[in-house]
């Protein structure tokens, strides 16, 4: 039954992730196939096509999108991860819930009954003087007929009854009839039932009918001993008797003046506990007016006297509701009463009649009671105490009987009433069903007696009970619901989850917090709750009790569960755990896949139930013998998800647990995870990652059992895994094993540490090996990765090994100090030598040289490039293009900058650290000159004349808050990826500095004082530059909206970018006056005060031997406290570090005859305690089982207003498509000159982009400002910033997923790609977000003239090329988001174009600055990738663009004007035919049409020819030997340009590109028009 439930569906129409993306093979695995439109990508290698082009394949045919809704387009970069990075999403309003499940009632703690005093004031045969009894009048007694009996044997019987009527109810509690008391005597009993109960409540059950009515001050009646008088007893006395907690049942006539009185009485009692108190309850004390109270009717109503029921009908209504109800549906019906009280069975055996109807009571007046009451009610009443849930649950019975006698039972407090509830009617079904089988069954019972009696009588079979359809009835309604549209939203109403205050204050809550705008799973849908849950939930509960229904029963529920953690929290406020605890226990198969499925569910809602899963008879057991158990007979269905669940509840049950972390040790979990970790499904090879994290999260020895396995090597290998989910697991696992905390508490205990623990099996050396090389390894794969989630874990891992290793990275800040220093001072004064220029270089030679072993200095020498190579991928990674990676870089950079100022290196004379760093001649402030010339930059010939490189690559520095540096100093060139930090190293640490910010300028800011950005300021870490209304080259620039200037202020922020930074010092914001020459001395009195003034007497390698020695003393120091300590202890955890100093102040360095180590300066006193970092990755995998799975997204689902619009989506690109196919076929014969719209933007639009189905131009400028166009209405939709550096462009600009929607991709010269969604206001009214950002080119090589960035992408295949200013093209895959093929350019000249075919071949054609075109096969080897080349051209390659038509054809143009045609099966490197296009001026933008056959190009803009320029339409088909078209349109230009192009790595001044399908182009003017010229169809 259940794997239907589960099979896997087929794939949704439109995909809101990246999936399905399995177009030629099979995917992974059922749990891929299951979920293929989940919000994770899946990972799967492509089949790749080696079959040769054929020669009669020659025509392509416009393509054009599906017709099949099954065959939907795939969306890129539109996983969940993209819109998260890794963060956890915030609730929807209507999740929060205002209480937990476990605790919802405001009371302290559970309420539980002790015992109970079951006061009986009968005094029979002796009338009340206040009653008047009719004749007849109702006269039984808890079901006892006091006449047929003498009186003090009826008192006891009765009192024996009422007994065990309670037990019934609870055996667990002790019951005392106290009958016909006297004063004393109940004073007595009560206060000794309370001496016994202590803390917990007691039951006070009064039956006042044999004494006088209460009175109206709130006094009930007993007698003296002599029964000759009626003693009244006040209320007050009956409380200070029993005390609180209390429950009481007032049974009697007038009971509501006992219930209004007490309340009264209470409250008083409560105030004036409080005024001794000091306005505080005592801790421990419950207050009296939380007593629960029920009374039998009004304080003006009389009992019922109604001789066919008994005289204590309300107890017998709370204590014996069977046969009560029974009595009341005979009486109701005009039956015989004889039967009423012989219905067979057993109350306890639900296979019985009896048992039967009381279950179905049990689960009808606990679903009258969820549905009515509110959940704090519910589960005060119904889910604390056994006694007290039956006394509630029983006592609406008692309100619907009695009402129809004129009583109306109440209760304090007070309750909604339920007499008139629809599910009495099933009530009176399922009762009178069992009814009409009662003489039947009476009839046989009593034939089986007389056989027994007289075994000569015919045997007769006995009579066969027909159970009642209702468990089965309400599953089917059940089903139903959920089946019915049950899970989709609905607007708030009857319909709908109840509203209540705390529901309103989180909707409001939500909607002005500043994420309200980036919610992306109900943001679009606000007015849309859940609907309101079925009334068979609490139900379905009570059929787990049986066994026939029971797996229908769980299915059911797991899909109920699936909807949603609101879900989750319902089913557990109804009580449904313990249920699912003991089943735990169940040996049955069938159940096993349903119960990993709730119970992840559960985990993943209320982790807190790890205790539970513990403690519960070991209920753990039950996960960990699945995931071990090699019995392939009962292997479950779709194992590889079903195993996934598994690790994950383990993951949950060891997170800050260490009893049940030790739990999974004991049970072999982490063997079972490490060999997992080659499982072919992504989901199972992440949590078994994360699995093995939370097992070794800060214990030591678990570490040291998987580093005894490999389990860090094998980690490593899954650093390229294909799934984005699975490499940052990995990740994570490592960050916990070098000490990051795996834990959910956000207290400062938290932050861990302790690197890889103790490891007292391995030497010192060996483990610091092995940390480093974990880091290093890590490193060196994932710093190129193009998921920022990743580089995000890559931070935090770093964290880890800065945080135990920080004296490595100070002396590594140090070297890279003087280098820059020595750098910059070089550039600056070219002819003025230094004599610090060896400062560096001499103190890493002596270092060495003071290392007598030859092996240990190579180790060293080693050791030490591995952290230099570590420290310049975090210098790289703090100006990540990702704003949250760049804020968790910059935390780790400044802390180890800080540490840096505070260290010896400030102390020593050969050092620069004193002093300011040098900066150019025409440096200024700058925030003063940030509003005057910001779009300066460096010319071409200032570029030419710099003698290390030829372009700008300026970035901000590390520092968040800071702007961009002044770009006239140049930056080295970055290092060749073939290049190594130990060949780096060995000589001496020359040349190696690494394109990334200023450090020298940052140490300068710190040193200075400079604020550290507060945390508004740490998301927009992006520069910010002015945008003004002039350019350099005189140039006004116009816009037709005011507004538009202010709105392109700052690059579009992620969705989720919660990155918080933090300083490491203890206050930030309290800039100092000016630069301090001595940043140490001046951050650390108490330091000069403790070792007072000393003379520097100690070198550079003096101080990089003591920080070195230092950590190594501190990794000793871990390794002796863990020596001494058991296997499963937490030192880390519970906060004792023994000996080891804090992070704040190292303790080592000191003077000692043992040591080597001479210096007492205690590097670090006051930097505040930062690292590690925390990761939330793991919270954020968590979600995935709060996720539905068993149904489509809503976007899926058919009927829905996402799936509707992207059917109307497809509809619309497939008429276009249609129409554009039809139009093409004539337009290479019409000329092309019919203006459509024309508008203004900012100045030199020099990329445009067309999108294919919607109205939409992007347009980007000569610096950074991105622009998005609706040109039909020539209204500008949004501009904002790239936010490349100061000094760039953008060079490359694409629209992808154009099929379902877009997004915007562009290419800088700084390398970096970046992608945004969310453009288009009319669908997406917030802000624009990046979706993703990476370094498309990791080596930018200086070039005279560069290109920049160079993009092609292919949608088809998920494709992306990239090249440029490098010497290889990258191929990203953007299913992975890792790096494929590096194909290396075999040229000097950078990539200028770059062309794929558009059929499904893996060839592509680049041109390059000299004129060549190489045409590549990705089939092939990296280095043979090249397989045909082409020399046509002799100057700079415009453009490259494949053939409208014809299979393996390629146009190629160049700024001399001339465009060739090239055929790649042609033998021979000779074009087939030759257009000289603007041969007299040259070429500006050249372009072919995608469907049409013909190309076009604008001529260029010369100091001569500027104020126009000539824009030439040919065609490719045969027969056409003239232009088209040809026109002169203007520039925009008004006067002689300072700069022919405005850009240095874009050779034109204006941009030319066609529209994709329709018969349109765009003309990009220096201006900034832009002109829409059409095709003159007619």
């Amino acid at each position: 039954m259940y794997e239907q439930h589960l099979i896997p569906r087929n794939g949704p129409r439109f995909a809101t992730g990246a999936g399905p993306w399995h177009r030629d093979g099979s995917p992974d695995s059922d749990t891929e196939r299951d979920f293929s439109s989940r919000s994770r990508t899946r990972s799967v290698g492509r089949e790749q096509s080696h079959s040769p082009a054929t020669e009669g394949d020659t025509h392509r045919g416009p393509a054009s999108i599906h017709s099949s809704l099954d065959s939907a387009p795939i969306s890129y970069w539109s996983a969940k991860r993209h819109s998260s990075c890794g963060n956890p999403s915030p609730a929807p309003p209507w999740s929060v819930k205002p209480t937990s499940w476990r605790h919802i009632s405001p009371l302290p703690n559970k309420l539980k009954t002790a015992n109970a005093a079951l006061v009986l004031c009968l005094n029979i045969e002796v009338d009340p003087p206040d009653v008047v009894k009719t004749s007849p009048c109702a006269v039984y007694e808890c079901w006892v007929d006091p006449r047929s009996m003498p009186s003090y044997k009826a008192l006891e019987s009765i009192g024996a009854n009422l007994k065990h009527q309670f037990e019934n109810l609870s055996l667990k509690i002790q019951y005392k009839p106290i009958l016909d008391p006297s004063f004393e005597d109940l004073r007595k009993a009560c206060q000794q039932l309370r001496k016994q109960a202590r803390d917990d409540a007691v039951l006070f059950h009064y039956n006042g009918h044999g004494v006088p009515r209460p009175t109206l001050s709130g006094e009930l009646w007993c007698f003296n001993r002599t029964y000759t008088q009626y003693i009244p007893v006040s209320l007050q006395e009956i409380q200070n008797w029993l005390g609180s907690p209390g429950v009481y049942i007032w049974d009697c006539s007038a009971a509501g003046h006992l219930l209004h009185n007490f309340n009264e009485f209470a409250k008083r009692r409560d105030e004036d506990i409080r005024r001794k108190h000091g306005g505080q309850f005592p801790e421990g004390m419950l207050p009296f007016t939380q007593s629960l109270q029920l009374a039998a009717c009004q304080a003006h109503e009389t009992l019922p006297t109604c001789p066919d029921l008994p005289a204590d009908v309300f107890t017998s209504c709370l204590t014996s509701p069977i046969d009560i109800a029974i009595r009341h549906h005979m009486i109701l019906n005009d039956m015989p009463l004889d039967g009423a009280a012989h219905m067979p069975g057993d109350l306890k055996d639900r296979r019985t009649p009896l048992g039967e109807l009381n279950w179905i009571f049990t689960a009808i007046t606990d679903t009258i009671a969820w549905t009515t009451f509110t959940p704090e009610m519910f589960a005060r009443l119904y889910r604390s105490d056994l006694l007290i849930a039956s006394l509630f649950r029983n006592f609406l019975l008692a309100e619907r009987l009695m009402k129809g006698y004129n009583c109306t039972p109440h209760t304090s407090p007070p309750l909604p009433a339920t007499n008139t509830h629809p599910l009495w009617a099933t009530w009176d079904l399922a009762l009178d069903a069992c009814i009409k089988q009662l003489p039947e069954m009476l009839a046989s019972n009593e034939l089986q007696q007389q056989q027994q009696q007289n075994p000569d009588l015919p045997k007769t079979p006995p009579y066969t009970y027909v159970p009642s359809r209702f468990f089965s009835d309400q599953l089917t309604a059940f089903e139903v619901w959920i089946s019915r549209g049950g899970s989709a939203l609905t607007r708030r109403g009857p319909l709908s989850l109840p509203s209540g205050t705390a529901y309103e204050t989180a909707l409001s809550s939500a909607q002005s917090s500043p994420l309200s705008s980036n919610l992306t799973s109900w943001s679009s849908t606000p007015h849309l709750v859940p609907r309101k849950p079925p009334t068979q939930l609490p139900i379905v509960l009570q059929v787990l009790l049986s066994q026939p229904h029971r797996l229908k029963a769980l299915i059911l529920l797991s899909q109920f569960v699936d909807l949603g953690p609101w879900a989750v929290d319902l089913v557990l406020t109804i009580g449904i755990f313990p249920y699912i605890s003991k089943l735990l226990q169940a040996p049955g198969l069938d159940l096993r896949p349903v119960l990993i499925f709730i119970w992840a569910r559960i985990l993943a809602v209320d982790p807190s139930v790890q205790v539970d899963l513990y403690n519960n008879a070991q209920g753990y057991k039950y996960f960990s013998k699945i995931l071990t158990s090699s019995d392939e007979q009962h292997a479950l269905p779709n194992t590889s998800e079903h195993f996934a669940m598994c690790t994950f509840i383990l993951a949950s049950l060891a997170r800050d647990f260490p009893k049940g972390q030790q739990a999974c040790w004991e049970e072999g979990v982490f063997d079972a995870c490490f060999n997992l970790l080659d499982e072919a499904d992504f989901l199972l090879r992440q949590w078994s990652c994360l699995c093995i994290a939370q097992m070794w999260c800060g214990f030591d020895q678990g570490k040291m059992l998987g580093v005894s396995k490999g389990t860090q090597e094998k980690l490593l290998t899954l650093m390229s895994d294909d799934s984005a989910e699975v490499r940052c697991a990995a990740l994570y696992a490592l960050g916990t094993f070098m000490g990051a905390t795996g834990s959910k508490q956000e207290t400062e205990g938290a932050r861990e540490g302790g690197g890889s623990g103790g490891m007292y099996d391995r030497d010192e050396r060996t483990h610091f090996r092995m940390e480093v090389a974990v880091v290093t390894g890590a490193t060196l794969v994932v710093r190129e990765d193009a998921s920022p989630m990743c580089r995000k874990e890559l931070v935090v891992l770093v964290s880890c090994l800065v945080k135990e290793w920080r004296g490595y990275f100070v002396v590594c800040a140090w070297i890279y100090w003087e280098e820059e220093r020595k750098r910059r001072h070089a550039a600056i004064y070219p002819y003025v030598s230094t004599n610090k220029d060896e400062v560096s270089e001499q103190a890493v030679r002596e270092w060495l040289d003071g290392i007598q072993d030859d092996s240990l200095r190579e180790e060293s020498r080693v050791l030490l490039s591995s952290f230099y190579t570590i420290f310049v991928v975090l210098l790289d990674l703090s100006v990540d293009p990702y704003n949250e990676v760049a804020t968790h870089a910059q935390t780790v950079v400044d802390y180890i900058m800080a540490l840096l100022l505070e260290s010896p290196f400030t102390k020593l004379d050969e050092t620069s650290l004193g002093s300011p760093p040098p900066v150019p001649s025409n440096y200024t402030n700058p925030e003063a000159r940030h509003d005057r010339d910001t779009r300066s930059r460096m010319s071409p010939a200032s570029l030419r004349s710099s003698p290390l490189m030829f372009h700008p690559t300026v970035v901000p520095p590390p520092s968040p808050r800071n702007g961009s540096i002044r770009n006239d100093v140049p930056i080295r060139p970055s290092l060749s990826r073939a290049d190594t930090m130990t060949n780096t190293l060995s000589n001496t640490v020359s040349n190696t500095v690494k394109r990334t910010s200023s450090f020298a300028y940052a140490l300068k800011n710190l040193a200075g004082g400079i604020t550290f950005p507060p945390t508004e300021d740490a998301q927009t870490a992006s520069p910010t530059s002015s945008v003004h209304s002039y350019h350099p080259n005189g140039i006004q620039l116009h816009s037709n909206d005011p507004s538009e200037l202010a709105e392109a202020s700052r690059p579009p922020s992620p969705t989720f970018n919660v990155a918080q930074y933090s300083s490491p010092y203890s206050r930030p914001g309290t800039p100092s006056d000016g630069y301090s020459p001595h940043p140490s001395r001046s951050r650390s009195p108490s330091l000069q005060h403790e070792h007072g003034p000393q003379p520097n007497d100690f070198r550079p390698c003096d101080v990089m031997e003591a920080l070195m020695e230092e950590d190594m003393e501190r990794l000793r120091a871990r390794k002796r406290y863990k020596r001494g300590m058991n296997g499963y202890s937490h030192p880390y955890r519970d906060g004792h570090y023994g000996t080891v100093p804090s992070p704040s102040n190292s303790t080592f360095s000191v003077d000692s005859s043992n040591s080597s180590v001479i210096l007492g300066l205690g590097t670090g006193i006051g930097i505040r305690d930062v690292l590690p970092l925390k990761s939330t990755f793991f919270d954020w995998c968590s979600e995935y089982f709060t996720e539905p799975q068993m149904r489509q997204a809503e976007a899926d689902e058919p009927g829905s207003v996402q799936y509707n619009y992207q059917i109307w989506r497809q509809q619309r690109n497939e008429k276009v498509d249609t129409e554009t196919r039809s139009q093409a076929e004539v337009a290479s014969d019409r000329r092309w000159d019919r203006a459509v719209a024309h508008f203004q933007g900012p100045a030199y639009p020099l990329n445009l982009a067309f999108h294919s189905y919607d109205q939409h131009l992007v347009a980007s400028n000569d610096t950074d400002i991105v622009t998005v166009w609706d040109w039909t209405r020539k209204k500008r939709l949004r501009s904002f910033r790239n936010g490349n550096p100061k000094g760039t462009s953008i060079t490359s600009l694409h629209i992808i997923n154009q099929n379902v929607g877009g997004i915007i991709t562009t290419g800088s010269a700084d390398g970096v790609v970046r992608l945004y969604r969310n453009y288009d206001p009319s669908l997406d009214p917030g802000p624009v977000q990046m979706v993703s950002s990476f370094r498309g080119l990791n080596e930018i090589v200086p070039m005279r003239h560069g290109s920049g960035v160079i993009m092609d992408w292919k949608q088809s295949t998920g494709i992306l090329l990239v090249g440029g200013d490098s010497k290889s093209i990258k191929t990203w895959d953007a299913q992975t988001e890792i790096q494929g093929l590096d194909l290396d350019t075999a040229s000097e000249a950078p990539v200028t174009s770059i062309a794929s075919d558009p059929g499904m071949t893996q060839i592509f054609i680049a041109g390059f600055g000299d004129g060549w075109l190489k045409v590549f096969d990705r089939r092939l080897e990296e280095d043979e990738a090249i397989v045909q080349t082409y020399r046509g051209h002799g100057s700079w390659v415009q453009n490259v663009k494949p053939h409208p038509t014809a299979t393996y054809q390629f146009l190629s143009a160049s700024v001399e004007g001339e465009v060739k045609l090239w055929d790649l099966r042609g033998r021979t490197d000779q074009a087939v035919t030759t257009w000289n296009l603007m041969q007299d001026v040259g070429l500006s933008a050249f372009d072919v049409h995608n469907t049409a056959e013909v190309f076009a190009g604008s001529s260029a803009i010369t100091n001569s020819r500027y104020i126009s320029q000539r824009l030439c339409f040919r065609s490719l088909a045969a027969g056409h030997d003239l232009p088209l078209s040809q026109d002169n349109i203007s520039s925009g230009l008004i006067g002689i340009p300072t700069k022919i192009n405005p850009s240095p790595y874009i050779p034109r001044a204006t941009s030319f590109v066609f529209h994709p399908t329709e018969m349109l182009c765009g003309v990009g003017e220096g201006d900034g028009t832009i002109r829409i010229i059409g095709c003159n169809l007619a």
